[in-house]
């Protein structure tokens, strides 16, 4: 139910947070694609980083899942978890963006 704060709701909300990250992770999954290419050393380390990264991701998601961290709603829970997606995807564009 949409809520004065939030006048559209908590699963548009979602699902808006959920579009742009996958519009960010298009974009990081560009540069590493250019990355990987290009073959050498940078490329093997940007795999297992990229492989390690996912590794990480999952078990601190469940972690926090596990514990009740992520909120007491499935929409509270989605914006949280997209959230911390969002935060790392961000934090590797702009890392393979330097480079």
């Amino acid at each position: 139910m949409p809520t004065r704060a939030d006048p559209l709701g908590p699963w548009f909300r979602l699902g808006l947070d959920m579009w742009m990250l996958g519009a960010e992770s298009s974009s990081v999954i560009a540069l590493r694609t250019l990355k990987l290419a290009a073959g050498g050393a940078a490329a093997s380390a940007e795999a297992e980083l990229m492989v390690s990264e996912k590794v990480a991701a999952a078990s601190s998601l469940f972690r926090q899942a596990m514990l009740g961290q992520l909120g007491a709603t499935m929409p509270a829970a989605g914006v949280k978890a997209v959230a911390d997606y969002r935060r790392k995807v961000r934090a590797n564009r702009r890392r393979l963006s330097r480079s």
